[in-house]
């Protein structure tokens, strides 16, 4: 760049000519209608007396020396004219006053959105406009803010605690791993295929973990294109998947109900009946536990059904469950696979994203009822 080239701030954050502010340009702008109507107003008089009053129509008489006159047009203006100007100049200055006032208390609800703007800049979230009031343009626009702010702090916050979870689980596969190494190397003739079955254990754990949170990353992302998908097809993709894994954990699957045809996505709805269900099987009872999967329609949605026996569960306990990294406590059988807390996360942001509902409820026998409903085709 030549030495004599000057450098132009760009961006928001460029440097402004100074102007004046919109308090003073509405005031100007109350002085100016309230000018030129009074200007109006005093021409029309004005006029009025030059044209329609005529010569001698008016007398003025003097008390004392007892005598009168008729005054003409001319004069009549003249005596006009000067009060007129000074009725104009006090009426000025004060619609300065007034318009300063008026556009004082009007512009007062933005100096309000300015400063609660600037804390939430300075990163305090919690800061509300909250404008109290009848509803009005300036209201409206003020809950709108507070209630795009509501959802900025919420899902900042659902993302701190996401990353802190994720930290730490994705810590525990690896700590296992280097634990291994450790001892691997420590001794002095380590049995390797032990030790290979191991650490293929540890790294199966860190890549579905990575996967699970990748899939969550893809859905916040972008948001799935919606079409006619039938809820029992995926149903029946999930209970055939999961075959194997119901006669692992001696966990039998009952499979009833009708097409159900509803808006969403076929691969996401797939994902999230394979995730139910697998619920369903992995937090189970030790032995002869059951699992049931339905799909039915319900005043104008289409719902997938799944419950499972298992222990009894608390219901606060259960209202946490769509955390992710959460688990229910004595819901994953001894020394089976407590997955990786993700599961009815994922379910969860899945039916977030095809504006569906997901319904959790303990049952009151034992195990858990989940309901996904969603909007019918």
């Amino acid at each position: 760049m030549p030495e004599h080239a000057a450098s132009v701030p760009l961006g928001p954050h460029a440097e402004r000519s100074p102007g004046l502010s919109v308090r003073w340009r509405l005031t100007l702008s109350y002085v100016a209608l309230v000018a030129i109507a009074g200007a109006v107003l005093l021409g029309v008089v004005a006029l009025w007396l030059l044209r329609y009053v005529p010569d001698g129509a008016v007398y003025s008489t003097d008390p004392l020396a007892g005598g009168s006159w008729a005054p003409n047009r001319t004069d009549l203006i003249r005596a006009f004219v000067p009060a007129a100007t000074w009725a104009l100049l006090a009426l000025i200055a004060l619609s300065v006053l007034g318009g300063w006032l008026l556009a004082g208390r009007v512009l007062r609800p933005l100096a309000i959105m300015a400063d609660t703007a600037r804390a939430v800049g300075e990163g305090e979230l919690s800061a509300r406009m909250a404008l109290p009031g009848r509803d009005d343009e300036f209201r409206r626009l003020s809950d709108v803010f507070d209630g795009m702010l509501d959802r900025i702090q919420a899902d900042l916050e659902r993302e701190r605690r996401f990353a802190a979870n994720a930290s730490h689980e994705l810590r525990t596969p690896l700590a296992i791993t280097r634990a291994l190494l450790d001892v691997a190397q420590a001794e002095p003739d380590p049995d390797v295929p032990q030790l290979l079955e191991r650490l293929r254990t540890a790294n199966e754990r860190a890549i579905a973990l990575t996967e699970a949170l990748l899939l969550l990353a893809r859905l916040d992302a972008r948001p799935p294109q919606q079409v006619e998908v039938d809820l029992s097809l995926a149903a029946e993709g999930a209970i055939e998947l999961l075959h194997e894994v119901a006669a692992a954990h001696d966990v039998r699957i009952d499979a009833v109900g009708d097409p159900v045809f509803v808006r969403g996505d076929a691969a996401l709805l797939d994902q999230l009946a394979l995730n139910l269900v697998q619920n369903a099987l992995v937090h189970n009872l030790p032995s002869g536990g059951s699992a049931t999967v339905r799909t039915v329609s319900l005043g104008g949605r289409g719902a997938l059904v799944v419950e499972n026996t298992g222990e009894r569960l608390d219901p606060d306990l259960v209202a946490t469950l769509v955390e992710p990294f959460q688990r229910g406590s004595g819901r994953a059988r001894e020394g089976g696979h407590g997955g990786s807390g993700l599961g009815l996360a994922i379910a969860g942001s899945i039916v977030d994203v095809l504006d569906g509902s997901l319904v959790l409820t303990a049952r009151p026998e034992g195990g858990l009822r989940v309901e996904a409903s969603f909007p019918l085709a």
